[in-house]
């Protein structure tokens, strides 16, 4: 319990021993149900603390969240970062989406065995949900823990986010070269210039770059184009 702990406080974020218990349920639920379904390739626990939890967590390193109430996590997977974001922060309301509705149904899952309130998952593309007002411009932090390029990222993300709010990508450290690619559609998307801020993951020889857009400007209702045109042909 303390080793979760100092490894948190290391990124200046102290949790209590009940956000510990979940994060170890989480754990627990992530360890069993990945033995019938793909959710992790990580799965020895230490590693899941660093590379998972601490890993999620880091972005309050860089940038602070104490203005922050809404947070959607597009292509959550098995709930990186969002899910855990929740656990630390939990007086954030998180909306966590993904297109695939075995993933979907798990985080649902560990949701309940929680008893968490103010988090939903969504079943459904980054696609097809931004163009849904529920949802389109009304997030003040999106996040996206995924490898597509940076191009077709801002596309699925940055209709998400409120004038004034964030789009931040966590990024491996030999990201340069697909953000500077990635100006244009984040231009057209109305974001800003993007800011890069880094992080080291505690425990581990991992550099994290946290790409940071802020909303400038609406984004027009053009976008994001139907499924599959942001990955085949990136702005």
């Amino acid at each position: 319990m303390q080793d979760i702990k100092h490894i948190f406080k290391i990124l200046g974020i102290e949790i209590t021993d009940r956000q510990v218990n979940s994060l170890n349920k989480y754990y627990e639920l992530l360890f069993e149900r990945n033995k019938v379904m793909n959710l992790t390739a990580i799965t020895d626990y230490d590693d899941v603390v660093i590379k998972h939890f601490a890993d999620s967590a880091a972005i309050a390193h860089v940038m602070d969240l104490s203005s922050v109430s809404k947070i959607a996590d597009v292509g959550t997977g098995a709930g990186f970062p969002g899910l855990v974001l929740k656990i630390v922060f939990p007086e954030i309301s998180v909306v966590l989406l993904d297109s695939l509705n075995k993933r979907v149904k798990f985080l649902n899952d560990v949701i309940s065995e929680l008893n968490l309130t103010g988090v939903s998952a969504i079943h459904g593309r980054a696609e097809d949900l931004a163009h849904n007002n529920s949802f389109r411009e009304n997030f003040d932090l999106v996040v996206a823990r995924a490898v597509t390029n940076m191009s077709s990222l801002s596309e699925y993300c940055i209709p998400f986010v409120r004038m004034g709010g964030i789009f931040a990508a966590y990024k491996a450290a030999d990201c340069n070269g697909e953000v500077s690619d990635s100006n244009n559609a984040i231009r057209i998307l109305g974001g800003a210039p993007a800011e890069i801020k880094e992080c080291n993951i505690p425990g581990s020889d991992i550099i994290r770059k946290f790409i940071l857009i802020k909303k400038i400007k609406s984004t027009s209702a053009r976008f994001p184009r139907k499924a599959g045109l942001p990955t085949k042909e990136p702005l």
